[in-house]
């Protein structure tokens, strides 16, 4: 059954919503602080450690807790951050970077030249970006205690780009003792040189987590600008709080018990605008893509008739009014690099038809030899955006005689059961929904959801040694109009053999207390450490 969004009101949120707050969020409103702000995450964190997964939600605490060598401001600039000074070499192929003074860990030691060696090593092993560096690089080494050289076989303008592009996994500095594990080891300790203290003493799995300001942390001198500049914190703590359901969520904000929800939908903007003490806010002012990935390794989907075949299932109408509701917050898009970027464009999307086209699905599906093997299509339920499409989506592949089952879970499970490449008998998946910023869409050398390299790739493992031949050109070319031309080429060879399946574009604003004011409006992630409370 698929859940009606507006039905999810019936129960009359204004009358009743009171009696659903947890008396955990009670008492402890009781202890909050003017220096305090409680947050709702969308999402439970589960991976604490940023390297190992793309999770929005666990980038968001390796911005807290971790710092990195450059960032982007609000022009979408690489500027340094934990770089004092940098140079590159007259035959650009060795970059010389020296840190700047203040920098210190969380345990009171110093930040190295060789954290940051072994940091990068251990982070470019799975960043898009990182891979390129490393199939150019000759060498990442120390040259003293705060100096640091990469030296290339051949040069890369884009180096600079791919350091301080926040795109997932983003390129956090951690301890050599840490980044020492192999990038699929997951490290504990979430001990960083970020502006926020991981509170290993108050964490609350499936509750809460506390982070607490870092005292010694030295911001740089410049303004903040975006999330470049000087990271001044201007509260004591903040806490996440996880609550899964978005009315529970907005009855704890009406009541003050939490500051901000990313949780808010649009069934609730009404209740939020009606109410003169919250306020809606759009962070990420570029959206959103919702896109389906299917696993590429296993069947039927490593056929790529079964693959085209959801190109052409698809009502992108249908699953944007079932995950975001209002067409005032949404729009459809057929481009790889979203709408109304300098990339977007309309090579080869032919595919597109406004409600789909099912008998074109189903030929496709018999074509690739179908033969009624269950699909799995995994299920985050305390996500109410994804969970709906997820519904709508099985309800769509049942019509037209495939085997779809859901396989409900938490956000937690999802991205725990995503990195299963096995079959679905031994515990993996062939569908699950998501999304990213469109922003990261504008540079396929850090999206990971733009790669087509096989089992080294992102989750789905699409595989395609054309396009990633013309992927691993964006890095040289030199002008705009050359890489537009080089997007089309791209697009076109990506919906031929369907490495995705976009669902479409989308704004989320989160919902805050009035209260809750200086947060960083940029794309992809969310950084604490400009808010304060008035």
């Amino acid at each position: 059954m698929i859940i009606s969004r507006r039905g999810l009101l019936k129960t009359g949120l204004a009358a009743g919503a009171a009696l659903w707050i947890p008396s955990i969020l009670r008492t402890q409103a009781a202890s909050t602080t003017a220096r305090t702000v409680r947050m709702v995450k969308a999402g439970d964190l589960r991976v604490f450690d940023p390297i190992t997964t793309t999770a929005t939600i666990t980038q968001d605490h390796g911005l807290a807790v971790y710092d990195t060598l450059f960032a982007l401001d609000s022009k979408f600039m690489s500027q340094p951050q934990m770089v004092g000074k940098w140079g590159v070499s007259d035959h650009k192929k060795t970059y010389t970077f020296e840190l700047r003074d203040g920098l210190g860990w969380h345990d009171g030691t110093p930040v190295t030249a060789s954290d940051c060696v072994a940091s990068i090593r251990r982070w470019a092993q799975v960043n898009t970006g990182g891979q390129l560096l490393l199939s150019r690089v000759r060498d990442i080494s120390k040259r003293d205690d705060k100096t640091f050289t990469i030296a290339l076989n051949e040069p890369l303008g884009a180096l600079i780009e791919i350091l301080g592009r926040y795109s997932s996994p983003n390129p956090y500095i951690m301890r050599e003792k840490d980044a020492e594990r192999p990038a699929t080891e997951q490290v504990t300790a979430n001990i960083g040189s970020g502006p926020f203290k991981f509170n290993h003493a108050l964490a609350r799995p499936g509750a809460s987590f506390t982070y607490d300001r870092n005292e010694h942390y030295v911001p740089r001198s410049e303004p903040a600008d975006g999330f470049a500049g000087g990271k001044i914190v201007k509260v004591d703590r903040v806490i996440w709080d996880n609550i899964a359901d978005e009315q529970t969520a907005l009855a704890a904000l009406q009541a003050g018990e939490i500051d901000c929800s990313e949780l808010a939908s649009t069934d609730l903007f009404s209740v939020i605008d009606g109410d003169p003490s919250l306020a809606l806010q759009v962070l990420n002012k570029t959206g959103s893509m919702l896109h389906l990935r299917m696993n590429c390794l296993q069947k039927p989907f490593d056929n790529v008739k079964a693959r085209q075949a959801m190109l052409h299932l698809v009502d992108q109408e249908a699953a944007l009014h079932a995950a975001i509701g209002d067409p005032k917050y949404f729009q459809t898009v057929t481009s790889i690099f979203g709408n109304g970027t300098p990339y977007s464009n309309d090579e080869n999307t032919g595919w597109y038809k406004k409600g789909g086209d099912p008998e074109k699905a189903t030929q496709l599906f018999k074509d690739a030899g179908y033969a009624g093997e269950k699909i799995v299509i995994l299920q985050p339920t305390n996500i109410a955006f994804i969970s709906n499409a997820s519904q709508l989506l099985a309800t769509a592949l049942r019509k037209i005689g495939i085997n779809a089952e859901l396989a409900p879970s938490d956000w937690g499970g999802v991205t725990t059961r995503r990195s299963n490449k096995g079959p679905v008998e031994k515990g993996g998946w062939n569908i699950f929904i998501t999304s990213e910023s469109a922003f990261s869409r504008t540079d396929p050398l850090s999206s990971p959801a733009m790669t087509a390299n096989g089992d080294r790739g992102w989750y789905g493992w699409p595989s395609s040694e054309e396009y990633e031949a013309l992927r691993a050109k964006w890095a040289d070319v030199e002008t705009l109009d050359e890489r537009k031309v080089l997007a089309r080429q791209m697009q076109r060879v990506w919906w031929e053999f369907a490495g995705d399946i976009l669902l479409g574009q989308y704004v989320s604003p989160i919902a805050r207390r009035k209260t809750l004011a200086g947060m960083i409006e940029m794309p992809g992630n969310t950084a604490m450490w400009s808010m304060y409370k008035i």
